[in-house]
């Protein structure tokens, strides 16, 4: 009978619990290890095609184990199911699945036989086809209804349809077309958005399989309120999963969330101190840290600090009193925001590279320059690639007999350029002077003055080398003339 097993063959010890991996709504046996388990409870809990779960009486008292495929009670016929848990935790797993005391348990007729297996085989094969089919009847009678899946009983005398509509819809018309044509008894089952999703599957945007499709049962209603206890921008694409409504997932963290804005201080406190009024601007919740800034709207001279040291602010500020600052040392410089919008720029980290490509360019280069240098003064005669020392260095004649280093040359040329460089600019001075003399003579009109040669221009008469100025020249004697 271990040919007609799913799931893992858990029959070793601290494993009995475990199903297969793949299983949808997959709940962990953690009482499977304890002495006789299995017989402590009748009742067993059967998986259909998912999420469709049961709860059936082992009358037959069978020796059941996860993983079996059973032939189980039906309306009509039989239907064929997975066992998923047996033993104590059964009864854990009723009353989370809400089922009233007086509910009618239906037998486990027996294992599945390889009859009963390829029946159930060549129904399933069918769903597929039988939902695109009666999806086009549907449309064709003009019923605002979408017919999500098909699911048929392991005898294959009963299909059920799952269907998601809006309004109320009357499908009489349809249930008598859909049995004429597939021959079978016909069942309509009303789903939800979440429900839908569930039964198709799918990988949510935190990378796992949906909460739906494995182990939730219960759709608990969920409001942006949530999203709002937990700072979270409303923003409609984020906050919706692929059933178009809000995700499940917003409800897991929000007591928490609650638990923690009960010991944070009120946003529309605002703090005062000696030098500005502080706004409320954000708020860390889960590590009860909050974010003051100067302005209401803008973020400017911000600041945190814990919730403790908001309220002892608060208290101090219904007294009269102000402090010098928020935080409690006074020169504690506030910590930098974090834009996480830096951290997606791709070329955050060129700049770093090309700093370290540079700097190994010109350690390249120096190091070629340090080897030619080596190279040359090997070449020269000199031990080990060493510079020649000074006095082994050919000395010369400087015009005088003397003999001197080129060095020496060298720096006497240096320390002789800028007594050159004034040298020029006295001559430049002294030329601009007989310029402005020549201009003035011109204005003047007194061409007599002006000299008949070029080397007459710069001599200067007697009486200016003794100091005296000649009248010659004087504005007064050209008044007279």
């Amino acid at each position: 009978m271990n040919k007609f097993k799913s799931g893992n063959d858990c029959s070793c010890l601290c494993v009995r619990g475990c199903n297969k991996v793949t299983d949808k709504l997959n709940s962990y046996d953690w009482l499977a290890d304890l002495p006789d388990n299995a017989q402590a409870c009748d009742i067993v809990e059967i998986q259909f095609k998912a999420p469709r779960k049961g709860y059936f009486l082992n009358s037959n008292k069978l020796s059941l184990e996860k993983g079996d495929v059973v032939a189980v009670e039906a309306n009509q016929g039989h239907d064929i199911g997975t066992v998923t848990m047996t033993g104590r935790l059964v009864m854990l797993q009723i009353r989370k699945a809400n089922l009233k005391p007086d509910y009618e348990l239906k037998r486990i007729y027996r294992k599945a036989r390889p009859v009963d297996i390829e029946k159930y085989e060549e129904a399933k094969s069918r769903e597929h086809a039988t939902m695109i089919e009666s999806r086009q009847i549907a449309k064709n009678l003009g019923l605002k209804m979408k017919i999500g899946d098909v699911e048929y009983q392991g005898d294959g005398n009963k299909a059920i349809f799952y269907y998601i509509a809006d309004e109320r819809v009357d499908f009489r018309q349809l249930i008598k077309v859909l049995a004429e044509r597939f021959r079978v008894r016909i069942e309509m089952k009303q789903i939800g958005a979440r429900q839908e999703a569930g039964r198709i599957g799918g990988i949510g945007p935190c990378g796992r399989e949906l909460c739906c499709a494995t182990w939730m049962t219960n759709f608990i209603s969920v409001s942006t309120s949530a999203a709002r206890f937990q700072d979270i921008s409303l923003n409609p694409q984020k906050l919706a999963g692929q059933c178009a409504k809000l995700k499940c997932c917003l409800n897991y963290e929000v007591d928490q969330y609650v638990e923690s804005l009960k010991r944070m201080p009120s946003r529309e406190i605002s703090l005062f101190t000696e030098d500005n009024e502080y706004f409320f601007f954000k708020a860390d919740i889960l590590r009860h840290k909050i974010t003051y800034s100067t302005d209401k709207h803008l973020l400017a001279n911000e600041i945190t600090i814990s919730a403790k040291r908001a309220f002892e602010v608060i208290e101090m500020n219904k007294r009269g009193e102000k402090p010098e600052s928020l935080s409690i040392e006074a020169n504690s410089s506030a910590p930098k925001s974090s834009d996480l919008l830096d951290q997606e720029n791709i070329n955050r980290f060129d700049s770093a590279k090309k700093k370290k490509k540079k700097k190994n360019q010109n350690g390249g280069k120096q190091n070629q320059q340090n080897d030619s240098k080596k190279k040359m003064n090997v070449q020269n005669g000199a031990p080990n690639g060493q510079a020649p020392k000074e006095e082994q260095m050919p000395k010369q004649n400087n015009g005088n007999g003397q003999q001197q280093n080129p060095k020496e040359n060298k720096a006497n040329d240096r320390q002789q350029r800028p007594n050159n460089d004034q040298n020029r600019q006295q001559k430049q001075r002294g030329q601009g002077n007989n310029r402005h003399k020549d201009r003035n003579r011109r204005n003047n009109g007194d061409a007599t003055d002006r000299p008949s040669s070029p080397n007459e221009s710069h001599r200067k008469p007697e009486n200016d080398r003794k100091g005296n100025v000649s009248k010659e020249n004087t504005p007064e004697r050209n008044n007279e003339k």
